[in-house]
């Protein structure tokens, strides 16, 4: 459970999907005069290097962020844009944020967030940079249960695993359903991964059946690499902001470019 580690992935096609949208949710919500809340199970380190030897292992990101920015696919205003132009100022040019510095970009003085890593070189990673929020070394899913419904009330949950336990397809929707019923007016968002043997559909079936009115959002990929059995990444979202299903479509049909 504590072996996975995201930089030899740290910007890949799966990120460039889930950031895209995490960024113009953040970006909304915080141009609204009132503070909120922001939470994340899975943190991770916070910040990559994609000059570093685990990305240069795999490449992902050559394929993923470096290939999106030269074909133009994120605008200069884009939220994610803006949000890497200022960690690259900060960073070097190789630097690649996670989530956490995603949100540190927009969150304001007045709101509050709340980070959980477990692994602990990750969690000490995330510790140099993620001053702003409170962080937790403990399971995500106790931390966000302990603090739902938070303070403020309006807000953002992330749920990003690294799915290493197939129990979690089969857990994931009860999570879901008993945070939605603690915080029914926060705003969740899960990622998954879409893999060759479809083991994602039945947590997919369950969530839509649960949720009808949720925001999915799924794009395809080629794998990695010969015999990777990621093909696609997949973005459900309870409570969706206003116009969230427009950059859903839009980023979904450069996806179907490739």
């Amino acid at each position: 459970m504590l072996s996975y580690q995201h930089a030899y992935h740290a910007g890949n096609l799966a990120d460039l999907h889930k950031h895209a949208l995490l960024a113009w949710m953040l970006d909304y919500l915080c141009a609204k005069p009132k503070p909120l809340s922001y939470l994340e199970t899975h943190a991770g380190r916070g910040l990559y290097d994609l000059g570093g030897p685990e990305s240069e292992k795999t490449g992902e990101a050559r394929a993923g962020i470096t290939r999106a920015l030269a074909q133009d696919w994120l605008p200069a205003d884009h939220p994610l844009r803006q949000a890497l132009d200022q960690i690259r100022a900060l960073h070097g040019p190789q630097a690649y944020p996670g989530s956490p510095l995603i949100a540190r970009y927009f969150l304001r003085p007045e709101d509050e967030a709340h980070l959980a890593e477990l692994h602990p070189a990750e969690h000490d990673a995330l510790a140099r940079v993620g001053g702003f929020a409170h962080l937790h070394r403990q399971d995500g899913f106790q931390m966000a249960n302990a603090i739902c419904p938070p303070t403020p009330r309006r807000g953002l949950l992330l749920i990003d695993p690294s799915y290493e336990i197939k129990a979690d397809y089969d857990a994931i929707p009860r999570h879901i359903a008993k945070l939605a019923r603690k915080w029914n007016v926060g705003t969740i968002a899960l990622w998954y991964p879409i893999l060759t043997d479809g083991r994602q559909a039945p947590m997919v079936e369950t969530l839509r059946a649960a949720d009808p009115e949720a925001l999915l959002s799924e794009v395809r990929f080629p794998p990695a690499r010969p015999g990777h059995g990621m093909v696609g990444s997949g973005m459900f979202v309870i409570n969706p902001p206003y116009g969230l299903s427009d950059e859903a479509a839009r980023i979904e049909a450069l996806y179907d470019t490739l």
